[in-house]
């Protein structure tokens, strides 16, 4: 399989799962916080359904070759989802995204590889393994915030965790705030399990990831995949991290949900 494959497969999957969820869901549980902060259950639902609903818009200009919607289009979608009941927003979620994930899945194999589609906010168009990636990792963390409210073991979907771990969206030196290392510059080790693998965190500006692995590190940090992401994503929190985490020499956890906050 492409990338591109992978990435909507795993977005199918993804919606599928939720779905389930949401499509259960009183209107008390669509009250509920959730763990995106000052969000309730519905909010998120409204999030990922204004964003499938400007994606399929954007993709369709795409495959249409016309331009894209911009900025005002945006507007007016998250105005009108953030003016629904919870109950509509939850409705709404179930169709836009079904949408967006059948138009996915109805990519040739030659749009797969060959169409770009511009985001209005990139410096050039980019393809479509990108653009699903994009919104997998928004759907991805975004369903955890909505199931965590409901389990505080949830973790993220492995096939959206191997399909993530290396191959972006690449938002560290975006995500990462360097002031709160204070001056320091750290080379850590990085482990992950499921799916296994060992790469470098550099904290530094820009933060950023790579595989050349330094053979002293200033510290190590081993954890599974989808914990990783979590982490900087800025969805480790003491509570919801799993068994078995592991640090060494300079890798302190409550350093790294300090220059990983969240997004």
């Amino acid at each position: 399989m492409s990338s591109a494959d992978t990435a909507i497969a795993a977005l199918r999957t993804g919606h599928d799962e939720l779905s389930a969820l949401v499509s259960g869901l009183t209107d008390e549980d669509l009250a509920r916080p959730s763990a995106a902060a000052e969000w309730d259950i519905s909010q998120v639902l409204s999030h990922l359904g204004s964003g499938a609903e400007i994606g399929r818009t954007v993709l369709r200009a795409a495959l249409d070759g016309a331009p894209g919607p911009g900025h005002d289009f945006n507007q007016s979608v998250w105005d009108r989802w953030d003016a629904m009941g919870r109950r509509e927003r939850a409705d709404g979620f179930l169709q836009s995204d079904e949408a967006l994930t059948a138009l996915y899945e109805s990519l040739d194999a030659s749009a797969r590889d060959n169409l770009r589609v511009d985001l209005g906010f990139m410096p050039a168009p980019v393809d479509v393994a990108t653009v699903s990636r994009m919104r997998l990792n928004e759907l991805a963390l975004h369903s955890w915030d909505v199931r965590v409210a409901f389990d505080e073991h949830a973790t993220l979907a492995p096939d959206a965790t191997a399909a993530l771990l290396h191959q972006g969206p690449d938002l560290f030196a975006w995500i990462g705030k360097v002031d709160r290392l204070d001056g320091r510059t750290l080379n850590l080790q990085v482990t992950t399990t499921a799916p296994d693998s060992v790469f470098a965190l550099r904290l530094k500006p820009p933060i950023s990831v790579d595989f050349d692995v330094p053979e002293q590190p200033d510290g190590t940090l081993g954890l599974p995949a989808e914990a990783w992401l979590r982490l900087v994503s800025g969805r480790l929190a003491p509570r919801h991290t799993p068994d078995g985490v592991t640090t060494t020499g300079a890798a302190d956890l409550d350093l790294l949900r300090r220059v990983f906050p969240g997004y």
